[in-house]
């Protein structure tokens, strides 16, 4: 009885034990290299899953990038961190004419359609190039009255699909750009 209740005491102490791990002060977009200045330390009882967060006592890696979007108050997970060389996507900027739904932030996820030019005045029909690009930047211009006259969205961007993406903006192409809510975030 006596060991078991010294077992019973050991493991609740085990999970009681607080680990000081690395929160985000703001936003992080995909690609930013890190440094502790980037976050604030926060004392934490993850108990088995502390391995999966960057601890304080580890500090910041060199030339470590964010490897997604780290949003302003997560705990950073070790998994949201590498290097420059191993980032497969890419941020490019659309200019889009039509504003995207009120709320839409970096993170959130839009199918971007293209309609390339057939001719001087005529497009082909519009046809889904990303499905589910993730929003690194979302950038609302206005005008000198204070409406609204384009947004720049910075979609991340696989390298399997720039071709074709950069294909599209040199040649002029209408680009639409539509949240995908179900694709999640």
């Amino acid at each position: 009885m006596l060991a078991s209740t010294a077992g019973t005491i050991a493991l609740l102490e085990s999970q009681n034990t607080t680990t000081e791990v690395y929160s985000a002060r703001a936003d992080i977009a995909v690609g930013s290299a890190l440094s502790p200045e980037d976050f604030t330390r926060v004392p934490v009882r993850l108990g088995d899953s502390a391995d999966a967060y960057l601890p304080v006592s580890g500090g910041v890696p060199a030339d470590a990038v964010a490897t997604r979007l780290i949003t302003e108050g997560e705990l950073i997970p070790a998994a949201a961190l590498g290097s420059a060389d191993g980032l497969d996507r890419k941020p490019v900027g659309l200019t889009v004419d039509h504003p995207l739904p009120t709320g839409t932030t970096a993170g959130d996820r839009v199918d971007v359609w293209v309609s390339l030019r057939a001719d001087t005045n005529t497009f082909e029909q519009p046809r889904l190039l990303l499905e589910a690009a993730e929003v690194a930047e979302l950038t609302v211009g206005e005008s000198a009255l204070g409406a609204s006259n384009s947004t720049l969205v910075q979609v991340l961007v696989d390298d399997d699909a720039m071709p074709e993406l950069l294909n599209a903006l040199s040649n002029d192409a209408h680009i639409a750009v539509v949240l995908n809510p179900g694709a999640g975030s």
